[in-house]
C-alpha cells in the first residue's frame, strides 16, 4: 500500500474519531442547555416586545442569535469533520489510480488532509472569536479541499482514459 493511500485512511479514520467524539461530547454535555438558552433568549424577546420593552427585546433577540451562532457551527463542525473523513477513507482505498506518481498523490493526500482538518477547525474558531484569523482559516481549509478535490476527480477521470 502506498504512503498517500496510507496517509488517507489513517487520517480518514482518526478525524472520524475526532469528529465524533467532538459530536458525542457537545451532545452530551453543551446542546441541551444551550437549546434551552436559545429557546429563553426567543421567548424573553417576543415577552418584552409584547410588554413594549423594545431595548429589552432587541438585547434578548440579539442574544437568540448569538447562541444561533454557536449553536449551528458547532453542529456543522461535527458533521463536516466525519464527512470529510468519510471522504479520506474511500479516496484511500482507489488512490493509486489518481496520478502517474507517488510524488503527487502524496501532495494531494496533505492538501486533502490539511484541508478536511482545518476547514471544520476554523468554522469552530469562530464560535470563539469572529474576527478574521477564523475566517481564514476555514476559507484556507475550504480552498485546500476543494481544490484537492478537483484535483483528484481529474485524476480518476484521466485514469479512466488509459
Amino acid at each position: 500500500m502506498s504512503g498517500s493511500r496510507k496517509l488517507l485512511i489513517i487520517s480518514g479514520v482518526l478525524l472520524a474519531m475526532w469528529g465524533m467524539s467532538f459530536g458525542l461530547y457537545y451532545a452530551l454535555f453543551v446542546e441541551h442547555q444551550t437549546l434551552d438558552e436559545i429557546g429563553g433568549s426567543l421567548a424573553a424577546g417576543f415577552r418584552h416586545g409584547a410588554e413594549g420593552d423594545l431595548m429589552a427585546a432587541k438585547e434578548s433577540l440579539q442574544g437568540y442569535a448569538d447562541k444561533q451562532f454557536v449553536y449551528v457551527r458547532s453542529v456543522d463542525v461535527h458533521s463536516h469533520w466525519t464527512g470529510l473523513a468519510m471522504l479520506l477513507i474511500v479516496f484511500g482505498v482507489a488512490f493509486d489510480r489518481v496520478g502517474p506518481t507517488e510524488g503527487r498523490r502524496m501532495l494531494l493526500a496533505l492538501s486533502l488532509v490539511i484541508g478536511s482538518a482545518a476547514f471544520p477547525l476554523g468554522v469552530m474558531l469562530q464560535t470563539l472569536d469572529r474576527g478574521i484569523i477564523p475566517q481564514a482559516v476555514a476559507a484556507i481549509g475550504a480552498g485546500l479541499v476543494i481544490i484537492a478535490l478537483a484535483a483528484i476527480a481529474l485524476g480518476f477521470a484521466r485514469s479512466g482514459r488509459d
